[in-house]
């Protein structure tokens, strides 16, 4: 809020000093200078056509008849600080407590979509899978409460050889669970002990219709059922993690629907295809620094490549303004050439955005723990989930920045210390709950926005500062695509919750007003905890 107040003075004073508009930075100033810094005088000294110090004192002249401040004061090399006027801060509070809410200012308003958790429907989630799933869900919530219309969406790559091989395994699976001994899953096939538990499913239903039996027809069944079967169960998961979808968009119907056929034609007219050896192949190479990929294969079939860039393709045909996809690093390599297929067929700069994220590894005490989905040698996310709690596992995915590579300490997790950092977020909003409790067991009134004016001490200020910060924090998650802003900025608002009501008494019958003062700081703290921890897909405990 107040940021956002003191850029719109700045801006009024710049207009008036300097003649014209330009980019500065507002941020919390440096301890014993105050509340606020801005380097506005430093970056305007050029267009001012002035030194950095007697531009700051023009502009300070100007701020200083402002109601937002106490003091408007500057410092060497150029710098502008503000002390923030009483009535200002309290004004904060009054807002929170009274709508019951932190009004974020909606900044953006188009219609965009986050596409994660994709992947081959070819066993469970993995901890792997997990990260990305959290990260896209946070990142959505983030961007809703901002304003934007965001739709949340899955591609499902049920077509292909993947799926093939997947049906051949289950068929292997089915098969052994009917006594037939003499076949094996083919090499590069899936060897995970889940589909033994489909197969078993699928002998109830079929008995032996199926057995030692194998033609194009029973291959398309096998592939509907393994995939309707791994989607039903990552769906389950899913919820477990306190995550959904909108849509859950199928590759196959990329071809079916004719989008496939449509992207292969503009690309053909455009002259951005040719035959090699059989394959029909795209020229990468012509819009970036890459190599050449092939879009349909030799033996007639699509590459993963070409049914992507149709699957792009039908986003921006859905009105999407701008699309993110959150993938894993392996994939970095995939970013150019999408890139490149979406200029060959006319779409924005712009439009597609990927983030990629960092690989994780689980870590139980000195034991880390190797995921491999072929194998069948890996945690899944629900072990996980159902190991470390949904809120621990939600938090711990989002407090480390995607581009990091993370160890995810299950001792930590699930530790109920201040040690672990979704503990003590969620112990701050407890502690806020138990001074309710406190103050009706000794009947001190909470009466909202009153007796404000009694909140004079450094720590219930620097609260005020950090309960405000919040839009702050959820536009530089945004702005970044990293949820760990958010986190870090709980951690700190609820480090100087702790620090108040160390240093303060809260709850005093011998002092009503002010009681009801402090009350009302905590009840705003409370609100932001509540949310922030909301945005984050975590509970916030009433008592723990």
């Amino acid at each position: 809020m107040l940021k956002e107040a003191i850029k719109k003075e700045l801006l009024g004073a710049i207009e008036k000093v300097v003649g014209r508009l330009y980019s500065f930075e507002v941020d919390v100033a440096p301890e014993n200078f105050g509340d606020f810094a801005t380097n506005a005088a430093l970056v305007g000294s050029r267009y001012a056509k002035k030194p950095p110090m007697q531009l700051a004192e023009s502009l300070k002249d100007i701020l200083k008849q402002s109601e937002l401040f106490e003091s408007v004061q500057v410092a060497k090399p150029g710098f502008l600080n503000f002390v923030m006027r009483k009535s200002t801060l309290i004004k904060i509070i009054e807002t929170i407590v009274e709508k019951d809410d932190y009004p974020v200012e909606k900044s953006g308003q188009e219609k965009i979509q986050f596409e994660y958790g994709s992947a081959n429907p070819t066993g469970p989630f993995t901890v792997g899978h997990g990260r990305q799933i959290v990260i896209g869900d946070i990142l959505s919530n983030v961007f809703k409460a901002l304003g934007y219309d965001v739709i949340r969406e899955m591609y499902i790559n049920d077509a292909g050889r993947q799926i093939r091989l997947l049906a051949k395994s289950l068929w292997v699976r089915y098969n052994q669970v009917l006594g037939v001994e003499e076949i094996d899953i083919p090499e590069d096939g899936y060897h995970g002990e889940y589909l033994i538990e489909i197969a078993k499913k699928l002998v109830e239903e079929v008995e032996e219709k199926f057995k030692m039996k194998w033609n194009n027809e029973i291959e398309g069944f096998f592939q509907k059922y393994a995939v309707d079967s791994i989607l039903a169960d990552m769906k389950s998961d899913l919820r477990l993690l306190n995550c959904s979808f909108d849509i859950y968009f199928s590759e196959k119907s990329l071809i079916d629907d004719g989008t496939v056929d449509e992207v292969l034609e503009i690309l053909e007219k455009n002259s951005y295809v040719y035959r090699k050896d059989g394959a029909l192949w795209f020229k990468v190479s012509e819009f970036v620094d890459e190599e050449d990929k092939v879009l349909i294969r030799k033996d007639g079939t699509f590459t993963y490549f070409l049914t992507d860039i149709a699957y792009h393709y039908k986003k921006y045909k859905r009105g999407f303004s701008k699309v993110y996809d959150i993938w894993g690093s392996d994939h970095h390599g995939h970013v150019p050439r999408m890139k490149a297929a979406m200029k060959a067929l006319g779409v924005e700069d712009g439009f597609l955005n990927v983030i990629l994220h960092q690989f994780v590894t689980l870590k139980r005490g000195d034991e880390i723990v190797r995921m491999s989905t072929r194998s069948g040698n890996f945690v899944t996310l629900k072990e996980l989930v159902e190991e470390a709690g949904a809120d621990a596992t939600r938090y711990f995915f989002a407090m480390i920045d995607p581009n990091t590579h993370m160890v995810f300490d299950l001792n930590l997790a699930k530790q109920q210390s201040s040690d672990n950092p979704v503990y003590y977020v969620q112990y701050a909003h407890a502690r806020i709950c138990s001074l309710f409790e406190q103050a009706k067991a000794k009947s001190v009134s909470f009466e909202k926005g009153k007796d404000l004016d009694l909140l004079n001490d450094k720590v219930e200020t620097d609260l005020i500062l950090r309960i405000d910060g919040f839009e702050d924090a959820l536009k530089d998650a945004a702005r970044t695509l990293s949820p760990n802003k958010l986190t870090q900025y709980l951690e700190q608002l609820a480090y100087d919750f702790h620090s108040f009501y160390t240093k303060c008494l809260i709850v005093d019958p011998k002092n009503m007003k002010l009681s009801n003062a402090r009350l009302n700081l905590s009840y705003a703290a409370k609100l932001v905890l509540k949310k922030g921890l909301s945005l984050l897909g975590v509970n916030a405990p009433e008592k723990m």
